[in-house]
């Protein structure tokens, strides 16, 4: 599987998890809660902004992780100048584009482990209810890293699929990738209990 951190390090890889998970909750709440097109676009170029420390290859790399949401965006601003209400397709665009590159940012510059061990400091209560604190953390970082597993296999299949196809691949590719995600989904199980499962 992928690593999403990134091996270029920033002024942001020294910070420690549990705050920087913390200011991605306060910020995303705060978002959530502008409307305005403008101060939005100015909160989404400041996010731009934090990725410069590390440098060209860093926004590069950070770029490329955001790809994926580009043609979400373009659906919502196509539905909006249809609906005609562009203020608001405006809004809702700049408000995902800010806090998924926020997001990414903290996934970028936080070890996957540090993740995890923060989850499941928070999620500790939970086991008098009988949850396991270790189990929900490993889901959350399996999700988290098999997200640009999923988006390098649909690339791939695509690219597979205009090789042989003049025709565009949409639909067709649902059934293999999904196949594909449950294929991946049992290797990564039989790891987990080869070493001894989650304890």
């Amino acid at each position: 599987m992928l690593t999403l951190t990134s091996p270029v390090q920033t002024p942001w890889h020294r910070l420690p998890a549990g705050p920087k998970l913390a200011g991605l909750l306060a910020f995303t709440l705060v978002l959530f809660g502008i409307d305005s097109p403008l101060v939005l676009a100015a909160i989404l170029a400041a996010v731009a902004a934090l990725y410069l420390p590390g440098g060209l290859a860093f926004v590069r790399h950070g770029l490329r992780m955001l790809r994926p949401l580009v043609p979400f965006v373009a659906i919502v601003a196509a539905w909006h100048l249809w609906t005609a209400t562009p203020e608001t397709g405006a809004s809702i665009a700049l408000r995902l584009v800010a806090g998924i590159g926020a997001a990414n940012l903290v996934t970028m510059t936080t070890r996957l482990s540090d993740m995890i061990a923060v989850i499941e400091r928070l999620a500790a209560p939970l086991h008098r209810f009988g949850l396991n604190p270790r189990l929900l953390a490993m889901a959350v970082a399996l999700v988290i890293r098999f997200i640009p597993v999923m988006g390098d296999r649909v690339a791939r299949l695509t690219e597979a699929w205009r090789a042989r196809s003049p025709r565009r691949a949409g639909w067709r590719i649902v059934l293999p990738a999904t196949l594909g995600a449950i294929d991946d989904a049992e290797q990564v199980a039989q790891a987990l209990r080869a070493r001894g499962g989650l304890g």
